[in-house]
């Protein structure tokens, strides 16, 4: 799974029907059809993206969204749920933080105090981290092992694949990790600002 089909099964995902979990499990379905290898595969480029977009820029989008109060795993689950939204909506935010404002999901929220969103509703989308590794369990009868399995091959493919991966790739997300990258900290998010007034969204 190259990264062209990687995103390609992520385009499609982001298109599915119903809520996060119906395409959690629609995910998982379509990769307990392909070979363990390409669950393998699928994690290191999603961990990979998320590594990419988990800049001190996207941070602070998310942190306005969450009305300043965006947890290090939350802001993880932030990332994945990005990622999920497809590629052309994932390479735009990481390229200008501030077009999350065009995003439906985002824009859904505007004007809401956080304590009015469903679950569903939520920009996190932590599922989407585990279920390569429930289906490579499932494929190979390794549901007892705890994923150490899933991990070695994970760390070794991710290596092998050094030279490919756009990110410093440093394996599973660990709480109390910060957001990296190059990206200033002081990058203008008008849009969002606008958006999501600290003053009146529940901060």
């Amino acid at each position: 799974m190259n990264e062209d089909a990687f995103w390609a099964l992520i385009d499609e995902l982001s298109r599915r029907p119903g809520d996060l979990d119906d395409r959690t499990e629609w995910l998982r379905t379509e990769l307990l059809r392909r070979p363990p290898a390409e669950s393998v595969e699928f994690q290191v480029r999603l961990e990979d993206a998320c590594e990419v977009a988990g800049t001190r820029a996207v941070f602070r989008a998310a942190n306005r969204i969450e009305s300043g109060d965006c947890t290090d795993d939350g802001f993880h689950y932030f990332t994945l749920w990005l990622v999920g939204q497809g590629r052309k909506v994932y390479e735009s935010v990481v390229a200008d933080p501030d077009a999350l404002a065009d995003v439906p999901g985002i824009r859904a929220l505007v004007g809401r105090h956080r304590d009015e969103w469903d679950d569903d509703e939520w920009p996190e989308w932590d599922g989407l981290d585990f279920v390569a590794q429930e289906a490579y369990d499932e494929l190979t009868g390794q549901e007892d092992d705890e994923g150490e399995e899933f991990a070695d091959a994970v760390d070794d493919l991710a290596e092998e694949l050094a030279d490919e991966l756009s990110g410093d790739f440093e394996g599973e997300w660990e709480e109390g990790d910060e957001p990296r990258g190059s990206r200033p900290e002081g990058v203008a998010i008008p849009r969002l600002t606008a958006l999501f007034p600290l003053a009146t969204s529940g901060s």
